[in-house]
């Protein structure tokens, strides 16, 4: 059977058949009650943001090469896709960008607001990055990604990229997935100045990776955020620390389905493994 099963893929995007979407949502939902049972808060960010929002994280400086932007059509102009596209005579305006990451949601949320020292919320979102190549499941032009971001105090925020690293890795052997942890370089830091230093001094984010792939990370981004979007903490008016464990849920999806040979029964046994794990 084909790994993808009746699932349609052209060009980077994916229409997951329903077993294959059945076995992504058991995941997802995995994810989320890990962030619910240790107090995390659910929002729902939009699918796109301003340009002058996303350009607040440097998405623009660091990673153009992976952005996707959107605009409305000019209306007076023929509006006909000339093959397969759209002229740039034909755009009112591009004032729209499509993320790279969903964690970029819940520091515009919190913008110009106080936090508690141990706030954590979750969300999930589409995210878009114009790769070089595509490569099924894998790699993909549009894919889903769930987060668990913490904000506050420093603590706070390294507590819980410790904590979840335990739930991933107890996940990956309860599923019989081989997977190493290494260090990887941070797109939401800055290429020059102290951020970079920072960076090369100390690891500020890690992947958990099988075949390969990275299928989660763990990343910490000190006051970055906290500064771009002026989030303070409650306890001294400081700048908010924050960090986040990203999930790419079709990545999941490709390698339990290598791994098991079909999305039925992988997700068989991601409910056997969700089930095993002893709560928070």
């Amino acid at each position: 059977m084909n790994a993808l099963g009746d699932s349609r893929l052209e060009g980077g995007l994916a229409i997951l058949d329903p077993d294959h979407t059945a076995l992504l949502k058991a995941l997802d939902e995995t994810f989320t009650r890990w962030a619910l049972d240790v107090g995390a808060r659910e929002i729902c960010p939009p699918p796109l943001y301003a340009v002058a929002d996303l350009k607040k994280f440097d998405v623009y400086v660091n990673f153009p090469h992976l952005s996707l932007v959107a605009g409305p059509l000019q209306v007076t102009r023929n509006l006909g896709p000339d093959d397969g596209r759209f002229r740039p005579d034909q755009l009112a305006s591009v004032n729209l960008g499509l993320p790279t990451a969903t964690c970029f949601g819940a520091y515009l949320f919190f913008e110009g607001r106080q936090v508690s020292t141990a706030t954590l919320v979750t969300l999930v979102n589409r995210c878009f990055r114009g790769e070089d190549h595509f490569d099924g499941l894998r790699r993909l032009l549009s894919f889903q990604m769930r987060e668990i971001v913490a904000l506050g105090s420093y603590v706070h925020t390294q507590y819980i990229l410790t904590y979840f690293s335990g739930k991933i890795e107890k996940f990956c052997h309860a599923l019989s997935l081989k997977f190493v942890k290494e260090a990887a370089t941070d797109p939401f830091f800055e290429r020059g100045g102290a951020r970079a230093l920072l960076q090369g001094m100390q690891a500020v984010k890690h992947e958990f990776q099988v075949d390969d792939l990275a299928i989660a990370s763990v990343n910490t981004h000190r006051n970055f955020f906290g500064e771009r979007c002026r989030i303070t903490t409650d306890s001294d008016g400081g700048l908010a620390f924050t960090s986040c464990v990203a999930f790419g849920l079709e990545r999941w999806v490709s390698v339990l389905t290598n791994r098991y040979g079909s999305a039925e029964r992988a997700l068989e046994e991601v409910r056997r493994a969700a089930s095993q794990l002893p709560p928070a």
